[in-house]
């Protein structure tokens, strides 16, 4: 339906821009995903993987399989040749279209063919445009990014990814010279929201499979990019690159971040760089069909310009529910929390799927999903999450939760990264050991970081023993990978 609607408003607009120069138009878009949903039903297909960077190539595989009814998962080319296998066995055997490059690791499959020879077989169908699809059929299935557990399958019906659209982003709201420049890899939610939303708003998207702070700044000029959405880490990086100077992107009104948290100095630093654009913090998760929660452009404004404390705090949050979501905190029976306390994130609402394909549904008897993320609400209705409970430290029986001295940590000047993790210990059940990559003009001691956090925080929150690091491990969409770190750390805890 969105897509067909798009083309049909849009028709030669540019839809879509790859990093090699090729653009497609809403109607070619529109015909090819609905030659290539022919192509699937004429083979009797009844699940779809891909596998490919960033590009064109997903949202027409992508919008193939919803025209065919077919479930769409793409998945994460990083991954070992065992885990994509696992992926694929999990899925039940499916149709693998694939970026040739990755076609190797498949050896002879009999399910696969390559992106290029997909599409010049779909050049041959006629359009399937009369299909039935039922609002409760599975439209795409990502597998989360297992930071803290093994990957799970997540089913989105496409009743929750057109909620989700449709209570968020208002059709036809963008200029014909809008653009969007968008590096998130495409097996995350965040794609999948990126294409549907800039789709329905009318807005053309820009691919950058892999994002460098210099490429970044450079496409976003070259294609006059009016909007982006970047994970902190991304942000970090092109603060850094920019170091004295402004971004130089007057066309750049809409600058969104989120996934991690992100450090309040750069935030600033961020704000001054790109006068020009409306900064937005989203919350979202792949349960979720993306973004759940917003931090507007008028509370950033109000964070730097009022002097309101409340107000530079709520630069700390996710902002407040998007139109259709409710939010509630509980204790750990599940029960209602009074505003300001800290507990339990539970989100409910049509664009909530809360299901799984090995699992089934998580949601209880009302509709709500638990996050797992820690949280609260203030008075206002500003969300503020703290982090994974799984990532929680107990050290002497006190919960300890490492967003917390994190945040701290990354407003010292000379701190460019930090993660706080639990070692075990046998006094304390576990230590705190803080690992910090520094900027490189830093000169500050353990002795030093020790004392910032102890002053803004009691001593038992005081990390026990500081690691010096060039980097930490994020996984492709921003997320730290605290197990990685722990584990690093337990078989080499002398490493610095």
């Amino acid at each position: 339906m969105i897509l067909e609607m798009a083309a049909s408003a849009y028709g030669p607009r540019e839809a879509l821009t790859d990093a090699n120069g090729e653009r497609t138009s809403f109607e070619q878009w529109h015909r090819r995903a609905s030659q290539g949903a022919s192509w699937l039903v004429d083979r009797g297909t009844t699940n779809v993987a891909y596998l490919g960077l960033n590009g064109s190539m997903l949202p027409t595989v992508m919008f193939s399989c919803a025209l065919a009814g077919v479930p769409f998962t793409p998945l994460n080319f990083r991954l070992s040749d065992e885990q994509l296998r696992d992926h694929l066995e999990a899925l039940g055997s499916p149709l693998l279209i694939s970026d040739p490059r990755y076609l190797a690791k498949f050896g002879s499959r009999d399910q696969a063919i390559g992106s290029d020879e997909w599409l010049h077989q779909i050049t041959e169908m006629n359009p399937l445009l009369d299909k039935q699809i039922e609002d409760d059929a599975t439209a795409v299935v990502l597998f989360t990014s297992g930071t803290t557990s093994r990957p799970k399958g997540v089913r989105l019906r496409h009743e929750n990814l057109v909620n989700y659209v449709l209570q968020t982003v208002e059709f036809g709201s963008a200029d014909e010279s809008d653009a969007t420049l968008t590096t998130v890899p495409p097996y995350h939610v965040a794609a999948i929201g990126a294409v549907i939303s800039n789709l329905y708003a009318g807005r053309r998207v820009v691919y950058l499979p892999d994002f460098r702070a210099d490429e970044w700044l450079r496409v976003a000029r070259d294609e006059a990019v009016t909007n982006a959405m970047v994970v902190p880490t991304m942000l970090s990086r092109i603060v850094d690159e920019l170091g004295d100077q402004d971004a130089e992107l007057p066309q750049l009104r809409g600058l969104a971040y989120g996934g991690a948290k992100v450090s309040q100095r750069v935030l600033k630093k961020a704000l001054q760089k790109f006068p020009t654009a409306d900064f937005v913090n989203a919350y979202g998760l792949t349960e979720t069909s993306s973004t759940i929660a917003l931090l507007g452009p008028q509370d950033h404004r109000d964070a730097l310009q009022s002097g309101d404390p409340d107000a530079l705090a709520r630069l700390g949050s996710v902002g407040r529910p998007v139109p259709g979501i409710e939010v509630e905190i509980r204790d750990t029976d599940d029960n209602p929390l009074p505003t300001g306390t800290q507990g339990l994130i539970w989100v409910r609402g049509p664009q909530v799927s809360g299901e799984y394909t090995e699992q089934g549904s998580v949601l209880d008897d009302s509709g709500w999903f638990p996050t797992k993320d820690g949280g609260y609400l203030d008075k206002a209705g500003y969300l503020f999450v703290l982090g994974r409970l799984d990532d929680t430290i107990i050290r002497g029986g006190e919960n300890i939760a490492p967003h917390e001295i994190e945040s701290v940590l990354l407003d010292h000047n000379e701190v460019r990264e930090a993660a706080v993790v639990g070692v075990s210990d046998d006094e304390w059940g576990q230590r705190i050991v803080a690992v910090v990559v520094l900027t490189e003009a830093a000169r500050t001691t353990e002795e030093e970081l020790t004392d910032f956090v102890r002053t803004r925080l009691r001593s038992s929150k005081t990390p026990d023993q500081f690691i010096l690091a060039t980097e930490l491990p994020y996984s492709a969409t921003g997320k730290l990978l605290r197990r990685e770190l722990v584990n690093n750390l337990t078989t080499t805890p002398s490493v610095h």
